[in-house]
């Protein structure tokens, strides 16, 4: 199992022909944000490889989510009445999300800088952004928190939902025109949540508790924006750029179902994870939501790498992921009924089992690449160069 090979033959031949396509229509990313990236990726030494940075960036957004789940473990710090996350606790996570964004940013000038640009490169970037998701998404949540002035857990969950379903749209899309629309809602949403953190620190949680607009509060507010934006701006792109794919006969699937199967894990993972929410005796996600999110979100991260590989290698998306059958068998178990503490046990070993899977997923297919295309994923220098 430690050297089991995820990556087909096929699929390696499809690597070696893959060519990055994209479109970044983002007003704030094309006239803001990159101008920017192009100033910064220059303080970058050359001899730092591209992975690395995106590494980093991605480390960054771990250990927010790990130092807020330490002030803020039961999402109730902000909540009226609790002791609040300490304010340098918000300036620190402001500065790093921005820092990790921006290192998302720049690691693909900086291979085309060093000219290390590689089809592992790309999967690398894709593949630690759709587990950052979660990440970024739960830290958010201690903005507002649960409590009278709060979020509930169930719709933060649904929110959570609605942010991973925007993010493999935009794969989808790939997957089915050959091209990667790059979302709107990802340069905005970062900028304006690093912003929130600052605004935070200097006014106070108490802040979020007042109107925005009448009896509109600011957390309708952020529930309104993520629903919004995925509803009104990425959900309608999404499919325009599908019809006029399917309109200029350049669709990569001809059929139906061939087109939408990288949609079936995803949705069965969310009817699953939902039927435990419904169903548990203990109700779950009140007792751990921290960890149901993060299960959640790892075993979506590991069913869109899958895509990823597939659309970058012009391969078939597998249908389902067969991560999702420990979790059918869990629900099942919760069906019949268990106590509440073997309840807790059974989603703490389902969550270290999914991100063990996952960490080993990708370790294998980094390695595979690497072996592949003779390089060395976190350096410049290829393999017996010296």
């Amino acid at each position: 199992m430690a050297s089991y090979e995820y990556v087909s033959p096929e699929q390696l031949a499809g690597f070696d022909k893959y060519k990055y396509s994209a479109v970044d229509t983002n007003p704030l990313s094309l006239y803001v944000m990159h101008p920017f990236w192009n100033t910064v990726v220059k303080v970058f030494p050359t001899w730092l490889a591209p992975n690395l940075i995106t590494f980093s960036g991605f480390l960054l957004v771990v250990f927010n989510f790990l130092l807020l789940a330490y002030f803020d473990p039961d999402f109730y710090a902000s909540a009226p009445g609790h002791k609040h996350v300490p304010d340098w606790v918000w300036i620190v996570v402001g500065i790093l999300n921005f820092m990790a964004y921006t290192l998302d940013g720049v690691d693909g000038k900086q291979a085309r800088r060093t000219n290390s640009s590689s089809p592992l490169g790309e999967l690398f970037d894709h593949g630690l952004d759709s587990w950052s998701c979660v990440y970024f998404v739960v830290t958010v949540y201690s903005i507002f928190g649960r409590g009278s002035s709060g979020v509930s857990v169930f719709l933060l969950y649904l929110l959570l939902w609605v942010v991973l379903f925007s993010f493999i749209l935009s794969h989808w899309e790939k997957y089915n025109t050959g091209i990667l629309f790059l979302p709107w809602g990802y340069d905005i949403s970062q900028v304006t949540i690093s912003f929130v953190y600052i605004v935070t620190a200097v006014v106070g949680v108490e802040a979020w508790y007042e109107p925005f607009l009448f009896n509109f509060l600011y957390r309708d507010l952020f529930t309104a924006m993520i629903f919004g934006c995925a509803l009104c701006v990425t959900l309608p792109m999404s499919l325009l750029n599908f019809f006029r794919s399917y309109k200029n006969n350049t669709l990569k699937h001809n059929s139906v179902y061939e087109a939408v199967v990288p949609f079936f894990s995803p949705c069965l993972l969310f009817i699953l994870s939902t039927a435990w929410i419904l169903l548990s005796p203990s109700d779950i996600l009140e007792l751990h939501p921290r960890v149901f999110y993060l299960m959640v979100g790892t075993a979506f991260a590991n069913s869109t790498c899958q895509l990823i590989v597939c659309q970058m290698s012009s391969t078939r998306c597998p249908t389902l992921n067969w991560l999702l059958l420990p979790l059918f068998v869990i629900v099942m178990v919760v069906n019949v009924g268990v106590t509440p503490y073997v309840e807790s046990i059974l989603l703490f070993t389902l969550t270290a089992a999914f991100t063990l899977a996952h960490i080993h997923y990708g370790v294998r297919v980094v390695k595979q690449l690497s072996n592949h295309f003779h390089i060395y994923p976190f350096s410049l220098r290829k393999p017996n160069s010296d």
